[in-house]
């Protein structure tokens, strides 16, 4: 990996797009990207979730993250990071493991995209929160994105101004 590898992640809520941005980004930025581990480990385990699985989630997207990091070039783009495992956590238990917040609280990232909710909702049986809830994850983001003092952009419309208002926002802080 290259020491100046800019680590940008796309963080939203549920059914937002941040999957195929995060790939569509990384092509243009002719890069790699880190999938959502949560989604293969869930699809893995053939049941229903505990809140110790969190922690594996967690400790699995952070080992998948750095070992991308050393295929990046210039940018690793990263489709969430470990604010979303805190808010579901959070959500779903009342409480966050403090090795996830340790995490949080070390790892640099270097410009955050938040995908908007103007997106229709894709029905998926790993997703969870439909309907109102996807206003109040929002609103939730948003203060993450808000509150991180790393440089964030909104993404919001079709596929491709998603995607050019992703490129922009990287041309617009200097990566």
């Amino acid at each position: 990996m290259n020491r100046n590898t800019k680590r940008i992640v796309v963080i939203g809520p549920e059914s937002t797009g941040k999957s195929t941005l995060s790939e569509a980004l990384a092509d243009a930025l002719h890069t790699v990207w880190v999938p959502e581990y949560a989604r293969q480990y869930l699809l893995d385990i053939n049941r229903p979730y505990t809140e110790a699985d969190l922690l594996e989630i967690a400790k699995g997207q952070i080992t998948q993250e750095d070992k991308m990091a050393e295929e990046a070039n210039s940018y690793l783009v990263c489709d969430t990071d470990l604010h979303v495992i805190k808010v579901w956590s959070e959500h779903s238990y009342s409480r966050c493991h403090r090795w996830v917040l340790e995490q949080i609280a070390t790892r640099r990232y270097d410009l955050y995209l938040f995908t908007d909710i103007d997106v229709e909702w894709v029905d998926d049986p790993l997703r969870e929160h439909p309907g109102p809830w996807r206003q109040y994850f929002y609103h939730v983001y948003h203060d993450i994105v808000q509150n991180t003092n790393t440089p964030w952009a909104l993404i919001s419309g079709s596929h491709e101004e998603r995607l050019q208002k992703a490129l922009t926002a990287v041309r617009q802080h200097g990566l």
